[in-house]
């Protein structure tokens, strides 16, 4: 009898583990299947099979197919250690190229831990202007980012004849998830190679 009340206090952390179980397993088995069959072609019911859980249970979980896939996203963002970023563009010790370097390493880490969920989003977006809004909206917050690392250093670091926003464009042309997919996928590269090329490129081309 003493124990049922024990019991009885730990059910609901129980449950909210078991719920949590239940989401990680759908994002898992939506991953899997959107990678592998497109997620145009790709149905609640194909996920909540591969989950093996209930439909009711995957749109409980997520909402819809859209919101899956944003929860997806949301997950790719954290995977890359955005305080890590942070504490590291902020440090006293950084210096422009150290900052560029600490942006690099950034989108290497979101890159290599995440992105077949960022080709994932892209390719949705192609049909739901939901998802297509959710892509931009990243796009932008990463160029804001450097917006605002660029615009903070003094005169004159900025290589000669760039401004802020080329240099954004500079950046965004070297360090996006095509180049990195191409290094590693086809030409053999390691992920420690890209981040090291693209710390000595972003100097070369951005700074003065």
């Amino acid at each position: 009898m003493s124990e049922e009340p024990g019991r009885r206090r730990y059910d609901s952390l129980r449950r909210t583990a078991q719920a949590q179980q239940t989401r990680a397993d759908v994002a898992r088995a939506a991953l899997h299947l959107f990678v592998s069959r497109g997620w145009a072609a790709t149905t609640i019911r194909d996920v909540a099979r591969e989950a093996g859980v209930s439909v009711p249970t995957v749109y409980a979980a997520y909402g819809n197919k859209s919101g899956l896939t944003r929860a997806l996203a949301d997950a790719a963002d954290l995977s890359a250690d955005v305080p890590q970023l942070v504490a590291a563009l902020e440090s006293p010790a950084a210096d422009p190229a150290g900052q560029l370097a600490a942006m690099a390493g950034y989108d290497r880490r979101l890159y290599e831990r995440a992105g077949d969920v960022i080709t994932l989003v892209r390719e949705a977006g192609r049909s739901e202007p939901e998802l297509a809004t959710l892509y931009e909206d990243s796009r932008r917050r990463g160029d804001l980012t450097r917006v605002q690392v660029f615009s903070s250093w003094p005169p004159g670091v900025l290589r000669t004849g760039l401004d802020v926003p080329s240099a954004v464009d500079v950046y965004a042309a070297l360090c996006n998830i095509d180049v990195y997919a191409v290094l590693t996928g086809e030409r053999g590269w390691s992920a420690d190679q890209v981040e090291q090329w693209w710390c000595g490129v972003l100097v070369r081309e951005l700074l003065h």
